[in-house]
Order: C-alpha cells, then sequence, then structure tokens
C-alpha cells in the first residue's frame, strides 16, 4: 500500500505545526515534506527539536523544498536541515514571476542551473529534482516548454510531479507522465474544484472531492520510480477535514 505524505505548506495558516502533527499522526499518515519557511531559518538545536517533534508523531520529513537561492547559496546549511531532519529527496520547488526566463534560451539556462546547483545534494546521496507549477505548461515563442527546456538542461535531476498544476496549466497528465515518467520520483497529490467551485480556496479541493482522474492517475504513477506521494492543498479553509478526508480518499486508490 503506498503512503500518504503530507506537504506542511498546506498548513502553513494553522499553527502551531506541533498540533498539525498530532492531527497527522493520529489520521494515519507516515511521511510530511517540509518548505523553507519551516526551517530555513533555525539552528541546530532548533532542527533537532523540530525532529523530536516529528519522531513522537510516528512522522519522518522524507522531502523538502529549498529555494534555488538557497540551495545556491547555503549548500551546508541545506545538507544540515536534510540530515538532521532525515529527508531523503531535496526539490527546488518554484520561481518567482519576476525571476522567470521569458524565452527556450532562458530556460536552457536555467536548467543548467539546476544540473550544477544539483551536484553536491546527489554526491550526499539524496535524490534532487524540480516541482512544477502552471508556467511550466505556458508555450514560449519558439514553441517549446519551459518544462521541456529546464529538463534538456538537466538531465541529471528528477520531478517532483505537481499533477494538479499540470493540469492548470492546459496540459494532459496523462502524456506527461508518459514522456517524464523515467524522471518522477515523488508526486504532489492534490485536487482541482469544479470550475467555479471553492473559491474561497482558490479553487482547490480536498483529495476525493474535486475533477482530478486520481483513480486513473495512480495505477500509472505506481509505475515510476515514485517514492513519495505528497497531499497537497494551497489554501484549505478546514485543515482538519483536509487531512481526514484526503488519506480517506487516497486509501481507495
Amino acid at each position: 500500500m503506498t503512503a500518504l505524505g503530507f506537504q506542511l505548506y498546506s498548513a502553513r495558516n494553522f499553527q502551531p505545526y506541533a498540533d498539525i502533527f498530532v492531527k497527522l499522526g493520529k489520521a494515519g499518515y507516515k511521511e510530511v515534506e517540509g518548505f523553507g519557511g519551516i526551517y530555513a531559518d533555525l539552528d541546530e538545536a532548533g532542527l533537532k527539536s523540530l525532529r523530536a517533534d516529528l519522531d513522537k508523531n510516528g512522522l519522518v520529513m522524507a522531502s523538502g523544498h529549498f529555494s534555488p537561492d538557497f540551495l545556491d547559496k547555503e549548500v551546508q546549511k541545506s545538507l544540515q536541515i536534510a540530515k538532521i531532519l532525515g529527508m531523503d529527496s531535496i526539490y527546488a520547488p518554484h520561481l518567482a514571476a519576476d525571476q522567470r526566463p521569458t524565452d527556450g534560451a532562458g530556460w536552457l539556462a536555467f536548467g543548467k542551473r539546476l544540473q550544477e546547483m544539483s551536484k553536491p545534494y546527489k554526491d550526499a546521496g539524496y535524490e534532487f529534482g524540480w516541482h512544477n507549477h502552471d508556467f511550466e505548461f505556458v508555450k514560449l515563442a519558439d514553441g517549446s516548454l519551459p518544462i521541456e527546456r529546464i529538463f534538456e538542461g538537466a538531465p541529471d535531476i528528477s520531478w517532483e510531479a505537481d499533477i494538479a498544476w499540470v493540469i492548470r496549466g492546459g496540459a494532459d497528465p496523462f502524456a506527461w507522465i508518459e514522456k517524464l515518467g523515467s524522471r518522477i520520483t515523488a508526486v504532489h497529490v492534490k485536487d482541482i474544484a469544479p470550475a467555479g467551485e471553492n473559491k474561497n480556496e482558490d479553487g482547490w479541493a480536498d483529495l476525493g472531492h474535486g475533477t482530478v482522474q486520481w483513480a486513473k492517475l495512480m495505477p500509472v504513477l505506481r509505475n515510476t520510480k515514485a517514492k513519495h506521494f505528497v497531499l497537497e492543498h494551497d489554501n484549505p479553509s478546514d485543515v482538519d477535514r483536509l487531512i481526514t478526508r484526503s488519506i480517506a480518499s487516497f486509501k481507495t486508490y
């Protein structure tokens, strides 16, 4: 049975995280995925305290998001975070709008930057990859897509496939799983509300309560090298409902 993890970004508006860890443990989650806002500013003692809090709730922070700039400039700090928290996978998650290239050459150069950035982390034994949003699937002037250029420039990194963002980018997730399936080492599992619904949640939905075809996607994704399936909801209105309903749905796939 594939385990479902929980991206802690989903609970950023429902503090403290100590309470979230209790809820996740009781609901049956075994893994969480971290992000920079949780650990980037913690010293060694703070990181060890966070690890202890996870441990006592039966949780492992198996993967984490780190901004590209942090991964570039804070290599030793990033490695310390990953080691103390027990991660096996590191993902660069996003590029702010004002930093995004505007043409194919720029995205290729960014891919090459990721390729170079990955080396100390891969040398230390970590999986290293890119996590997508929707903008990577918007066609460029030369007809190519940023996602193609990124992976062309970074032949040795993996892909944390955020399926709902692929769909929001206007792309077919099944086609992209087929095309880049050999790169997939983690998957973001989230759902999209029917058109016009859940506007207070930016149009997202609890897993199994939206329009994404997870019952068909999961068998295909299980045939990839994905080690982590991570629940995410970018703006939930009720974190308890998200936690309980989503894991219940996931168990049916």
